[in-house]
């Protein structure tokens, strides 16, 4: 980690970064970039990829607004990383189109970042496991379970 005090050069590590709370200013323009981006994935056709649905999950944006980090949740794609590399291709068209949305409402457009959110993932695999959990419990002998009667 180096911070130059000197000029504005501050240069943290993203681990420091994460940590921190969001502030008002990140959460209302976050929620502003999702909006907006969400209107360009329909009318770019990109929320509907190889048969499946693609949607934003969350944006995080820096504290310096400067960079914005668009978390997609895909749902039946059947090739995930092929799916997200288009979403990069599209990454000047997206921008260019989020610049003319918000231009009187934010200084700088951030820039954009896009990530697979597999939140959902581990979400269907944690309910798998619990499934498997349960099944592998021996069921238990039904006069044992109820000795009072």
């Amino acid at each position: 980690m180096r911070i130059e005090t000197g000029q504005s050069n501050y240069f943290c590590s993203e681990r420091i970064v994460n940590t921190m709370q969001e502030g008002k200013r990140q959460k209302q323009v976050a929620g502003l970039i999702q909006e907006e981006i969400n209107a360009i994935f329909q009318k770019l056709g990109l929320n509907m990829l190889d048969g499946g649905m693609v949607s934003i999950s969350s944006v995080k944006v820096t504290p310096d607004l400067l960079e914005a980090r668009v978390y997609l949740s895909f749902f039946q794609v059947e090739d995930r990383e092929k799916g997200l590399k288009k979403i990069e291709e599209k990454s000047w068209e997206i921008k260019k189109e989020l610049s003319q949305r918000v231009r009187h409402q934010l200084r700088n457009i951030p820039v954009l970042k896009f990530f697979q959110d597999d939140t959902l993932d581990h979400v269907f695999r944690m309910e798998e496991l619990f499934k498997q959990i349960k099944g592998q419990q021996a069921p238990d002998d039904p006069d044992k379970k109820n000795p009072d009667q």
